[in-house]
């Protein structure tokens, strides 16, 4: 087992010039959490770490798992043509509510929908990122321009706080084939803020997960149940 440290400093020093348009539009203000550049690592990893590293998971500190996570990494073998990286959805009606101007000039869009016919968003959580794949696709990259991301976000009125996970979501709104979707048991988010927060008369459509856990993901400092 080889482990290799890498310095914060440097990875937000090469990450500032890929991501710096992107922060405005997806992070909490100036000085605040998610405004550092670190929290758009998985973005531009592929464009970070060295060519002979194709694949990584990323994942949040708050997880718990309940099985081998070497059985996540055969998820890559999932991936279908195109996906350059796995994710699991959002499970709350978080990107329902940042979504609602488009959704009004929308009615009958699948954006911000539950599952399994919606597109709730996703949540970065659990993170599969295939860098040989994200390096290839011709797609992915252009949408890393400050001026893709600018005609993205205009088209859906999307003003975020959450980082990379903002990214994804509003990238996986129009272009959904660059993504494989992990099962909800992959990262089964424990986060209740929006059922008590305006939601709960659709807070369980989006909150509900059929099967045996594999990883619980205790977000907004949610407790994670004792085995």
């Amino acid at each position: 087992c080889q482990v290799i440290v890498h310095d914060v400093n440097e990875l937000t020093e090469k990450l500032f010039p890929i991501v710096e348009a992107m922060q405005k539009h997806f992070s909490a203000g100036s000085g605040t959490y998610y405004s550092d550049s670190i929290f758009f690592l998985s973005v531009a990893m592929h464009r970070i770490m060295p060519k002979e590293i194709t694949r990584i998971i990323q994942v949040d500190l708050d997880l718990k798992y309940k099985t081998n996570i070497r059985d996540l990494f055969d998820e890559f073998d999932n991936f279908p043509e195109g996906a350059v990286i796995g994710i699991a959805r959002e499970m709350q009606p978080v990107y329902r509510h940042t979504f609602w101007q488009y959704r009004r000039e929308n009615p009958h869009t699948r954006v911000g929908e539950p599952p399994p016919d919606g597109l709730p968003g996703f949540n970065s959580g659990v993170l599969l990122l295939n860098l040989e794949a994200m390096r290839q696709s011709k797609l992915y990259n252009q949408l890393l321009e400050p001026t893709m991301v600018q005609k993205l976000t205009e088209k859906y009125h999307f003003k975020g706080h959450l980082g990379d996970q903002d990214f994804f979501t509003m990238v996986g709104m129009e272009h959904p084939e660059l993504f494989h979707v992990l099962d909800c048991t992959w990262n089964r988010q424990l986060c209740t803020w929006w059922r008590d927060h305006g939601y709960s008369d659709v807070f369980d459509q989006y909150f509900q997960c059929e099967g045996e856990v594999r990883i619980y993901h205790g977000n907004c400092n949610t407790p994670i149940p004792e085995d």
